[in-house]
């Protein structure tokens, strides 16, 4: 099973109602939201989308980074879309805060629980060791810990990677063409693992906003001959400056689109850049971030083993 993990911003969320509703045959993607606004008109319009579509997820209700600062903000905002609790996932991520979080698994009766590792908690400590046998928790996610399995077995494991790999600044893709993206959708089983996790084609850190770029580049992953996922980087030449975006634009999506029909990456996500192109519409760098989203969540989603 595949859990990508994003940020519960507008782009990132459109991106996974449209994939639930359009996944196809297979129900491979369980996608953990971090949410990081205040406000929650983006996943009160998503989480029905989800649950239409049979997409489980799971929300997590500590967010680390953005602008919710406790517990009860997200549970109260959206007390109506997450009335059923075997449409979602409770997740919560671990610092120095278990007692916190072990109150409010009981004050809410959660069961099934996923807890994801933070870089800053010791999975050597036995506070945490502990704490993490609660009959309560189901998953774990974390970056590869050996010790950790091989202490606890009798969780469902998820392995964590931070696979995109970014550049200072978009123009500097120009120089990378392609690159190695994962290959976990083959393996995570062998190794153990009941799934796998990464932040899609966005980074990992969290950052709010950005100015108009100089350069646009657009980013869609693709199964490799050797079943290797990999991902390409198509990028704007005309960089001297912000203005004509649009223009930007029709240059990375030249490229996209000649390599799309040139390989099988039949996807809804390629098709609907495939529609800008040939129409020669702009959509916004909103909508070219969501559908890098969408390819890659529709990629795994069809590829992986189960």
């Amino acid at each position: 099973m595949y859990y990508p993990y994003l940020r519960g911003r507008q782009f990132e969320l459109i991106a996974l109602r449209e994939y639930a509703l359009i996944r196809g045959k297979n129900n491979n993607v369980v996608p953990i939201i971090e949410p990081v606004k205040k406000t929650f008109n983006s996943l009160k319009l998503a989480i029905p989308k989800f649950i239409e579509g049979n997409m489980k997820f799971a929300l997590i209700l500590n967010p680390q980074v953005g602008e919710i600062k406790d517990f009860q903000t997200i549970t109260t905002e959206l007390e109506e879309q997450l009335s059923d609790p075997t449409k979602w996932i409770p997740a919560f991520i671990v610092i120095n805060n278990i007692e916190e979080i072990n109150l409010e698994i009981e004050k809410k009766k959660y069961n099934d629980v996923m807890i994801i590792c933070s870089d800053r908690i010791d999975t050597t400590d036995a506070t945490f060791l502990d704490f993490i046998q609660n009959q309560k928790i189901k998953y774990v996610v974390s970056k590869e810990n050996r010790i950790l399995k091989r202490k606890i077995r009798t969780k469902e494991f998820i392995r964590l990677d931070d696979n995109f790999k970014p550049q200072k600044r978009n123009k500097d893709f120009l120089t990378i063409s392609e690159e190695k993206f994962t290959e976990e959708h083959l393996f995570y089983k062998d190794d153990n693992y009941a799934g796998f996790s990464d932040y899609t084609v966005l980074i990992s850190d969290f950052t709010e906003g950005g100015g108009a770029p100089y350069a646009v580049a657009i980013h869609l992953t693709y199964e490799k001959d050797s079943e290797e996922i990999w991902i390409r980087h198509f990028t704007s030449i005309s960089n001297d400056d912000i203005a004509n975006i649009q223009g930007k634009f029709a240059e990375a999506a030249r490229k996209a689109v000649d390599f799309i029909k040139t390989k099988p990456l039949d996807t809804n996500a390629a098709n609907e850049l495939k529609k800008y192109f040939d129409e020669e519409k702009y959509p916004g760098l909103g909508i070219v971030k969501k559908i890098a989203i969408k390819n890659h969540i529709e990629l795994i989603n069809n590829v992986i083993s189960l």
